[in-house]
């Protein structure tokens, strides 16, 4: 259940295992209480469901069984949110279950496991269901704690940017889109969260040596991380990203893939943000940028 670390990931895995618990043809999701209720994770419905605000029978903190299929929860939603909910399938549920996601007396959400069969719910099998409730929510807990610290140190990082940015007026934002472009292209390659997050840190960091100088900022900059361990990822990609595909780059000469992989991202994204559009990148390819990223480049929406 943790090998995707973060609540979907997490909530993912309840929903797999609740589901296991009642057999059958099950369909779930997960809702979590932060302001709006929404969905956070599926299973067996489509993550365009993901992010949905949704009202629904959960409010109440406790396990129910609703024998009338989505009768309740269409009631409780607008006619838009109801088409979204019958394109996923929905309108064809027989039976759902409530598990409530309650700690130390506060409503977290819930899961919500939809039966397409009427095979009935057991005393048993709602027990259980609630007992791994009870022991799913202290988790998300740990990943709220967490959550909080990874957008705190997200909120340093770019404050410490933007003093270094702002000693060059036509340097603001710059790290900032780097970043962003960087994130994208290392969704289109399937990194996953720990690694986008090595990227985003290398991204937003490529340039903060720049504090001392433009002359050997890579290196300089790659320096600040250097009693970071967990981000020697990112620290490789900062000292690196000057280097050139064809082995005329900076500081270490290095050619083709012996570039560490988000240090030719970076690179891309970096020379993408200074000329503003994909196609004048292809000049480039196979010299300065890795060819296939610059390729994977020309797929990226059109920057405004």
């Amino acid at each position: 259940m943790l090998g995707k670390p973060n609540v979907e990931g997490l909530l993912e895995g309840a929903l797999e295992h609740a589901a296991s618990l009642l057999g059958g043809n099950v369909k779930g999701y997960a809702v979590l209480r932060k302001g709006q209720d929404t969905v956070s994770a599926v299973r067996g419905y489509p993550k365009t469901l993901l992010g949905l605000s949704l009202s629904g029978p959960w409010a109440q903190m406790r396990p129910r069984l609703l024998a009338d299929g989505p009768k309740e929860l269409y009631s409780m939603n607008t006619q838009d949110v109801v088409r979204q909910l019958d394109a996923a399938g929905m309108n064809e549920v027989s039976t759902t279950v409530i598990v409530p996601l309650v700690d130390k007396g506060r409503n977290v959400g819930a899961l919500i496991l939809d039966q397409f069969q009427s095979g009935g719910v057991s005393q048993n099998q709602q027990e259980a269901l609630n007992r791994w409730g009870s022991a799913v929510t202290p988790l998300l807990s740990v990943f709220d704690t967490r959550e909080e610290w990874r957008q705190g140190s997200r909120q340093l990082t770019i404050a410490l940017v933007e003093a270094v940015e702002s000693q060059d007026f036509d340097a603001l934002g710059h790290a900032q889109q780097v970043a962003d472009i960087s994130g994208q292209l290392g969704r289109q390659l399937g990194l996953n969260e720990r690694e986008l997050e090595q990227l985003w840190y290398g991204a937003i960091l490529h340039d903060v040596g720049k504090i001392n100088g433009d002359q050997g900022h890579a290196s300089i900059g790659a320096n600040f991380l250097h009693a970071v361990p967990h981000l020697a990822d990112a620290q490789k990609a900062i000292r690196h990203h000057h280097e050139h595909f064809d082995g005329s780059g900076e500081p270490d000469k290095l050619v083709g893939e012996d570039i560490p992989l988000y240090a030719r991202i970076i690179a891309v994204a970096n020379a993408l943000v200074h000329v503003g559009d994909a196609a004048r990148l292809k000049g480039q390819a196979g010299k300065n940028l890795d060819p296939r990223l610059v390729e994977l480049a020309q797929k990226l929406p059109p920057r405004s």
